[in-house]
């Protein structure tokens, strides 16, 4: 199959699930990730339709930005280390793993140099899994509330991975757990805070996510194949 009748199939059954659950499927976009994805793969997609793309890898997003003329919107979904924010200040509209203040800050730095600000995410470890990244949630409305006073960064939601399970239905707690969270903060009215952003989701589990409030869907092998490494 080409990538443009994945990504159909994709948006398909995105659509489906969320009419399943109730709710708007405008509610719920599609992030492409093209990490290890030939830059022609993402101007394919682009193409078709697919605005939004996400990738992992700081040097590898440089790299197909400078290449790519197309008018895609680059979220930064993958862990970030503090010392590599400066080279993605301006290129990126959402960066959807913050994990610690620290980052924060510096995302704040960058921006703010540029006079703009930064739309990001929290990124939970609602598992409270060793191998992976994000504050627990426990820790996550402190961080919220200390992350508000950065004048250049801008909380929108919340991002989540939850374990894997060869049933994504044993997913949905967890997916559950990052919406009830999100409420929680919600409630506390922390200026300039929203929770309207849920990224949550990806190729195996996404039609779980989204019965679960998912506003972001984070989709790489669906639409491009199995991973490959550039």
């Amino acid at each position: 199959m080409s990538i443009a009748e994945r990504l159909s199939e994709v948006k398909a059954e995105i659509r489906a699930a969320a009419l399943e659950a109730g709710r708007n499927p405008d509610q719920v976009r599609l992030v492409a990730v093209s990490k290890t994805r030939p830059a022609a793969d993402v101007v394919a997609a682009f193409k078709t339709g697919q605005i939004i793309f996400g990738e992992n890898y700081v040097q590898e997003l440089r790299a197909k930005a400078m290449e790519i003329t197309e008018a895609v919107e680059w979220h930064f979904i993958g862990h970030l280390q503090s010392n590599k924010v400066r080279q993605i200040a301006g290129l990126v509209s959402m960066i959807h793993s913050v994990d610690r203040l620290s980052l924060a800050q510096e995302i704040n730095r960058q921006w703010g140099r540029l006079s703009r600000s930064c739309d990001v995410l929290v990124q939970v470890n609602i598992a409270e899994e060793v191998t992976k990244s994000g504050t627990t949630t426990e820790e996550a409305l402190q961080l919220v509330r200390e992350i508000a006073h950065l004048p250049a960064v801008r909380i929108r939601g919340l991002m989540t991975m939850p374990p894997f399970f060869d049933d994504p239905e044993a997913a949905r707690p967890f997916f559950a757990g990052l919406k009830h969270l999100a409420e929680l903060i919600e409630a506390e009215g922390i200026p300039g805070v929203e929770m309207g952003e849920l990224s949550m989701g990806m190729s195996g589990d996404f039609e779980a996510a989204i019965r679960e409030g998912a506003t972001l869907v984070r989709v790489g092998s669906a639409i491009f194949g199995e991973r490959q490494y550039i």
